[in-house]
């Protein structure tokens, strides 16, 4: 028998098997100075219930990353099939990505965007360095959900979460 070698997987295929996966479209927000950041964020996950305590990744070459890494409390809008326009704007590399977007501040301050599916705001507990990447995992302390169906992401492209149709 020979061996195996711990040789991790080339770029180019983990950007295949990244494609295979089907994850929700979230902006992540925080205000910097007073000033609202926020970047596109598809890492996001819950990992408890009890308590409310969700995790996003980021980059530490975002922009937005020192702005989130300083803060106390971060938002996580979950974006709705009609937020095409807020996903590009986020995702961009635009200087002022609030500019003539409709928001508000959550109870601790961070920008709650108009029109999503779902809105958390969460005190950061911890950040974890991975990488090339920040884990911050959070306590949600203010959450919001809508009758408005979820974007989501796969394979380059967005979809109507609320019309997949269910297996079985």
């Amino acid at each position: 028998m020979s061996a195996l070698s711990a040789q991790p997987a080339d770029t180019d295929l983990m950007k295949r098997v990244n494609r295979q996966f089907v994850t929700g479209v979230t902006v992540v927000t925080a205000l910097d100075g007073g000033a609202p950041k926020g970047l596109a964020v598809n890492a996001f996950a819950s990992i408890s219930l009890d308590p409310a305590t969700v995790m996003v990744c980021v980059q530490h070459t975002s922009s937005t990353h020192d702005c989130l890494f300083r803060a106390g409390h971060l938002a996580i809008n979950i974006l709705s099939t009609d937020q095409l326009d807020v996903v590009a704007r986020f995702a961009s590399k635009s200087d002022d990505k609030f500019s003539g977007l409709d928001w508000s501040p959550g109870p601790f301050g961070s920008p709650l965007i108009a029109r999503s599916s779902a809105q958390m705001e969460a005190e950061i507990r911890e950040r974890l360095q991975a990488s090339t990447h920040t884990v911050f995992v959070c306590r949600v302390v203010h959450a919001a959900v809508t009758e408005r169906d979820p974007m989501v992401y796969s394979a380059g492209k967005f979809f109507d979460g609320g019309a997949l149709p269910p297996l079985g």
